[in-house]
């Protein structure tokens, strides 16, 4: 590593400090982590209820793997959104921004309809929408930094995964 070239050293096309760079990172971080904490919060008590009488597919991981998994999930997401923001700020890549937020209210928003309203049929509509915003922002993410947008794709993957295990679900509970 040349001098210079430090998470801490100074960016030259935007002229942040590594103290700010790392400020934000956490800001993206924290702030994808406590959407997931909200989420984690709805989720359990409806799994030691309702979600315990359906009948699940073969491949259904144990309910441990999710809060792991999501945990992960959430700080790549807020990595690859300091990536961008580090390399383009928020005026530089305002629409990538723009479904960053979007698939994000609308990750949140898919708890509460699948285990709140215990609504298999509208989890399953409503994942297919985000699998398609998260798409969107992989793509957004790539073009505005490669890294970014690899960092997308275990995300990217877990929600084809979930639209799967949400759709195999439906069906088995008719």
């Amino acid at each position: 590593m040349q001098k210079g070239e430090g998470l801490m050293a100074p960016d030259t096309v935007t002229g942040r400090s590594g103290l700010r760079d790392l400020l934000m990172l956490v800001l993206f971080a924290g702030g994808c982590l406590a959407v997931g904490s909200a989420v984690g919060s709805m989720t359990g008590p409806a799994i030691e209820g309702w979600f315990d009488t359906l009948v699940l597919p073969s491949f259904q991981p144990p309910n441990i793997a999710f809060p792991i998994a999501w945990t992960i999930l959430y700080l790549l997401m807020g990595t690859a959104a300091w990536l961008v923001w580090r390399r383009y700020g928020f005026a530089g890549a305002r629409a990538a921004f723009w479904l960053f937020g979007i698939q994000l209210a609308l990750n949140l928003s898919w708890t509460p309809v699948f285990f709140g309203a215990r609504s298999i049929g509208g989890g399953l509509v409503l994942i297919v929408i985000i699998l398609v915003a998260v798409l969107a922002t992989t793509i957004a993410f790539w073009r505005k930094a490669l890294v970014a947008g690899v960092l997308f794709l275990p995300y990217l993957g877990w929600v084809g995964f979930a639209t799967f295990l949400n759709f195999t679900i439906w069906r088995l509970n008719p």
